[in-house]
């Protein structure tokens, strides 16, 4: 097992090496000069040359990524260009509302989209399965700012029971913060439900065909007993896999719900730095979300192991 940890931590690293690389790269992948950009088109060459000395873009580019890397070491992700505030400080102020949207997502996909997979594969060709296939295609299909505003329109503005937009921190109540987080968690989890459905339904119906099925039901155990404690136990690796493989549609939507739902969070923090070319920014937020899926597919690797103890052989 602690083998089996090691080589998982250590396998990480190489990830998490090209992604600073690509990060770095960024600034200067970009089409255009960087500095010219950030100056506008009223700027003088001087202005241009003081943006890119004020970057650090007038020194050779390994020297320009040792001294990143360096402030990466120390917790430095650098300051924003336009506001002047340390990156780290302006991503903590946004943390909450995506950490909060993501866990709720989480919550409502794996809760309900997992026995909804169960009982779809249990009762394979009824009409129960074929509710839960069209709403596998449903939630692929429609794009999710288009469920948001539907969303809206149905619950805001027609029924008038929750709020159209904004975020209300935990700290103030936990009815105002669930009531505006509702709708965007309801919205990003469409799809992500969609996606575990449709696994959970293949791996177990491939489970409930194996011999040892068959054996629990002649032994006389309850259908409860024969879908959880042995079908979907050893259906649950895919299933784990595909959860944390969806948390990259996680990280892309929490941008356009964020945006739909006018929620402070990182998602908004992107698309404001991105107009506004903000490259520290930029390059702080990417290198969050980076750091995260690397985690999450770490926690989904051990958590192998506890599903399937094979694995860790």
């Amino acid at each position: 097992m602690h083998v089996f940890l090691i080589r998982r931590l250590l396998a990480a690293v190489p990830v998490i090496v090209v992604v600073a690389v690509f990060v770095f790269a960024l600034l200067h992948l970009a089409p255009g000069d960087p500095a010219a950009i950030i100056a506008g088109d009223l700027a003088t060459p001087e202005d241009v040359t003081k943006i890119r000395a004020k970057l650090g873009l007038d020194r050779p580019l390994p020297v320009q990524f040792y001294t990143w890397v360096v402030q990466l070491a120390h917790g430095d992700l650098g300051n924003s260009i336009f506001s002047a505030h340390p990156v780290s400080e302006l991503i903590a102020q946004r943390l909450e509302p995506t950490l909060t949207l993501t866990v709720m997502t989480l919550l409502i996909s794996v809760l309900l989209a997992v026995p909804l997979g169960v009982i779809a594969a249990w009762r394979v060709g009824s009409w129960i399965d074929r509710f839960v296939m069209g709403f596998a295609v449903f939630g692929f299909s429609v794009p999710g700012f288009v469920i948001g505003y539907a969303l809206i329109w149905l619950f805001s503005i027609e029924l008038g029971w929750l709020p159209v937009q904004g975020y209300t921190p935990l700290a103030k109540g936990l009815w105002p913060w669930l009531s505006n987080i509702i709708l965007p968690s309801v919205t990003l989890a469409l799809a992500y439900m969609a996606l575990i459905a449709r696994i959970t339904r293949a791996s177990m119906l491939e489970t409930l065909n194996e011999d040892y099925i068959r054996t629990a039901h002649a032994k006389g155990l309850a259908t409860n007993d024969v879908l959880i404690r042995h079908a979907l136990r050893n259906a649950a690796v895919p299933i784990v896999t595909v959860i944390g493989i969806g948390v990259a549609l996680l990280i892309g939507g929490v941008v356009v719900t964020e945006s739909v739902f006018a929620i402070p969070g990182l998602g908004r923090l992107t698309v404001d730095a991105i107009l506004r070319r903000d490259y520290p920014v930029i390059q702080g937020i990417i290198l969050v979300f980076s750091g995260a899926y690397v985690v999450v597919n770490l926690i989904v690797d051990l958590l192998y192991t506890v599903l399937d103890p094979r694995i860790r052989y």
